[in-house]
Order: structure tokens, then sequence, then C-alpha cells
């Protein structure tokens, strides 16, 4: 560690699994909730049906894991703080992994010919490479691969 580094913090219980498996729902607004289903759905992604509406799409990331991309009045009946403009701002970063090198280029190229554009250009660090675009509403995606050799240790 450099000196202008400061120290990591301390994990009490430290693990690979979570203790307490739990679902997990990101909230996200789009402009319009057909156009994103489109969108990811060329990219791969399904939706569960049994949560989707005009005003609503369940997006299945993981096991127990979703995106719910949620139309701008729907999503702001979940707070009483006024919504940022991902186009403006960032104010979280959605990363994803994927199974090699070549699927994140390939799914960070079609992201873009589906009307994403780039966020930052490719990094490569030997054990981990990602890249990233932002999707049609603004929303930052990193796309990346992990090393599961490495990962593991």
């Amino acid at each position: 560690m450099s000196t202008s580094q400061s120290p990591a913090p301390r994990i009490k219980h430290p693990a690979t699994k979570a203790a307490t498996p739990r679902k997990l729902f990101v909230n996200v607004p789009v402009a319009d909730v057909q156009r994103s289903i489109d969108f990811f759905e060329a990219l791969g992604f399904s939706f569960s049906a049994q949560f989707t509406d005009a005003t609503a799409a369940a997006m299945l990331v993981g096991e127990d894991a979703y995106f719910m991309l949620l139309a701008p009045d729907k999503f702001a009946s979940f707070t009483k703080r006024p919504q940022g403009d991902p186009k403006r701002e960032t104010n979280a970063l959605f990363a994803l992994g994927v199974g090699s090198r070549a699927e994140v280029d390939a799914m960070v190229k079609k992201a873009v010919a589906l009307g994403g554009s780039h966020a930052l250009d490719p990094h490569d660090h030997g054990f981990m490479y990602g890249w990233s675009f932002y999707d049609l509403d603004g929303h930052h995606w990193e796309v990346l691969w992990m090393d599961a050799a490495v990962v593991r240790g």
C-alpha cells in the first residue's frame, strides 16, 4: 500500500456467498418501457411477464436479481427526492459479468449499434477486462470479464 492510500476497511465476516440470500431489485427510470425492453432483449436479457406492465418491466440479470425499468411517474412514486438526469450525471454504475473478453466486446458493440453510446474506453488489467456503454436513457453499464482462476485465489 502506498502512503497516499487509506488502509483497507475491516471486514468482520468475509464470505464468498451471502449469509442470507435475498432477492435484489434495482429500480431505474426509463423514458419508454417498451423501447427499453426492445433494447435489452436485443442484448440477450429476459423479462418476467409476471412483474411487467405498461409502467414497469422486470429484467432478469441473475438468480433472484432484477432491474426494474420504470416509467418516470412510476419511479417517482417510490421516492420523495427529485429524479436525477442520467444523461447529465452519474449516480450509479451497473456492472455485469460475462463469460469472456469477446462477450464484453460483443455486448458493448451491440448496445452502441442499438442506439446506446460509449461510456469509457476498454480497460484491460490482465485478470479482468471491461468496457462500458450508456443505455438509451443514459444509464452507465459496465460489462466485465474476470479470470475465474484469479478470482478464486
